[in-house]
């Protein structure tokens, strides 16, 4: 038996225009309710003493009814001969423009309804640009409640005429303009005898004319990084990586690869929960992938298939970005981005230019104000791996998180590689601005016996690495350096847990100490820390801003960083003395100690 097509549609529209009366009319007419429904609930209306709504049908959020407005999107079904229709039925109050949002997203294609009698309104000119912002081709127009207005064709060619104009401004092309009367169920699944001068598609027959979307499993392989399992209680060595197939397939024997990180390996096996291992794994499908060979991701990597069409991997990108924060999206203002499983700090980097939906007016300025939409260029603190939205809408398309809140979500347009960053930019101006002293570094190491460094000593946690930083300090002291221990390898996760959002907080931090570690090493002193769960671009992060000072990075146990980060290796848990003397070694080839010094 062949699987039957599915498409999902949204219906918005300003509130009231009867967006829940044409899902009700729909579900009713396509026969698509179960026997006895309608009867039902309209006895239950009689004995109410209120009068029968076909938005009544729509029992999925029982608010609804109580209050009288859709505070969710709704999700109902109904069936065509052609395919299976799953239609979300999303608010129309600016309050609920989240939700509105967050439903639309979903959607294949678009029904936007117009009250005939009220005209266009605000959240009309709104909800189309939604529509165009969230990339939603298939899109039809309803000038609904055409019985208020005696089915009067020239009310309905000026609301076209009208609405027209606007969308052609934000470059939006509905298929069709339809005039209907959900209520009476005029051209909604049958043609309309009340308006015999509309000769187009009814609203069902426009429905089964959109084309259908190429299905997930057939295009690109990507799956987001959820987690990594490992179970070692029980002498299982498998390294697990899950997460969930957002589309195309993967199968044993693959070669994948994760982005940003570039790392590759091959496809071992593929498995599930309490279930049997299979040979792949599907668009839709959460799953566990071992692999070939055991190495070290973080989740937020993309897992792709190397014989496909690569994500793009950048730090910089334009978006459009529609904005719902109480308050204002500020230029030069840190956010956190999520995009499928990332998180990353992102920096709005310019605001080119923001449209107020609503008056149709675009300015040049320095915020995107609540209910606008603003094209912007982020410029996240790390390298992001995503697709255009139009190409792979689960990698395309991102959220910014402020005070702990979903505050705006947006498309990515385009990679942007300018040269340009936030960081060189900062350490250009706080070079430039540095008032420096009149005793040289070189004095420095000639009092001190020693050149300046910051010795960053990485590791997981319970590997002996602080216990190292501090005889490592205690060492040198005890030979007349200089030298100071920063204890951070706990701050981090303290400052994550005292900050609103952990994903801010440790970037802060980070920022902090490296900015604490050029002073110190400007000072000519040497500072130790140890530091915990950090990786390639955060150990960048912290070497750029000790810059022009030198860093030198000790690992100890499994290395999670690129070879050419690491200046010396040291083993888990490795006898405390043999390796500060390993470390001390490293300094002096490095001629930050001198040897004629050592006492």
């Amino acid at each position: 038996m062949n699987e039957r097509e599915q498409m999902n549609v949204v219906i918005v529209g300003h509130v009231d225009h009867g967006k829940s009366t044409l899902v009700g009319r729909l579900l009713v007419d396509t026969g698509s309710l179960p026997e006895g429904k309608v009867e039902a609930v309209k006895k239950q209306c009689e004995r109410n003493a209120k009068p029968f709504e076909y938005a009544f049908l729509l029992d999925a959020l029982k608010d609804e009814q109580a209050q009288g407005i859709t505070i969710d999107t709704a999700r109902s079904f109904f069936k065509s001969v052609q395919r299976d229709y799953i239609i979300i039925d999303a608010p129309g109050h600016i309050e609920f423009l989240k939700n509105m949002i967050s439903g639309a997203a979903r959607a294949e294609a678009a029904l936007l309804l117009i009250d005939a009698h009220e005209g266009i309104k605000e959240n009309s000119r709104r909800h189309g640009y939604v529509m165009r912002f969230l990339g939603i081709k298939n899109v039809a127009v309803c000038v609904n409640k055409m019985d208020l207005v005696k089915y009067d064709q020239k009310v309905f060619k000026q609301i076209k005429a009208d609405y027209t104009k606007f969308l052609n401004e934000i470059d939006l092309k509905p298929q069709s303009f339809i005039p209907i009367a959900a209520f009476h169920g005029d051209n909604v699944a049958a043609a309309s005898k009340n308006m015999p001068w509309y000769r187009g598609a009814n609203v069902l027959e426009v429905l089964d004319g959109f084309p259908k979307q190429a299905p997930l499993h057939a295009q690109v392989f990507r799956m987001p990084v959820q987690d990594v399992y490992k179970f070692t209680e029980e002498g299982d060595e498998r390294r697990i990586v899950a997460g969930r197939v957002e589309s195309g397939t993967v199968g044993v024997g693959d070669e994948v690869v994760f982005l940003p990180s570039g790392k590759k390996n091959r496809v071992r096996s593929v498995e599930y929960f309490n279930g049997p291992v299979r040979q792949q794994a599907f668009a839709g499908q959460s799953a566990g992938l071992t692999m070939d060979t055991e190495f070290y991701i973080r989740p937020g990597e993309v897992m792709v298939k190397a014989s496909e069409q690569l994500p793009q991997v950048s730090q910089k990108f334009k978006a459009n970005v529609f904005w719902m924060g109480k308050q204002p999206l500020m230029q030069g203002k840190v956010y956190k981005l999520k995009i499928a499983t990332q998180q990353v700090p992102v920096m709005v980097a310019k605001i080119n230019h923001v449209l107020n939906a609503a008056e149709l007016a675009s300015a040049h300025k320095d915020h995107v104000s609540r209910h606008e939409v603003g094209e912007c260029v982020f410029e996240a603190m790390k390298p992001v791996a995503f697709d255009l939205a139009h190409d792979i809408a689960a990698t395309g398309r991102f959220v910014l998180v402020d005070q702990y809140e979903i505050a705006g979500g947006g498309i990515i347009l385009a990679s942007v590689f300018d040269g340009d960053s936030s960081l060189k930019e900062h350490i250009r101006k706080r070079e430039y601005g540095w008032e420096r002293s009149q005793i040289t570094p070189d004095d420095r190491a000639q009092k001190y016996g020693h050149k300046s460094a910051f010795i960053l000593i990485t590791g997981k946690i319970d590997t002996g690495k602080q216990r190292i930083a501090k005889d490592l300090e205690e060492e040198l002291f005890n030979l007349g350096k200089s030298v100071y221990f920063l204890g951070v390898s706990n701050q981090l996760a303290l400052a994550a847990q005292d900050s609103k959002d952990k994903v801010l907080g440790k970037f802060e931090h980070l920022q902090q100490l490296g900015e604490l570690a050029h002073l110190m090493t400007d000072a000519g002193l040497v500072l130790i820390t140890s530091i915990t769960d950090i990786d390639d671009h955060e150990l960048g992060l912290l070497k750029t801003l000790n810059y022009p000072n030198r860093t030198f990075v000790v690992n100890v146990g499994e290395n999670r960083f690129n070879a050419s980060d690491i200046d010396l290796k040291l083993v888990e848990n490795e006898d405390s003395g043999q390796a500060v003397k390993k470390i001390v070694d490293l300094l002096v080839k490095a001629v930050v100690l001198d040897p004629e010094y050592m006492i």
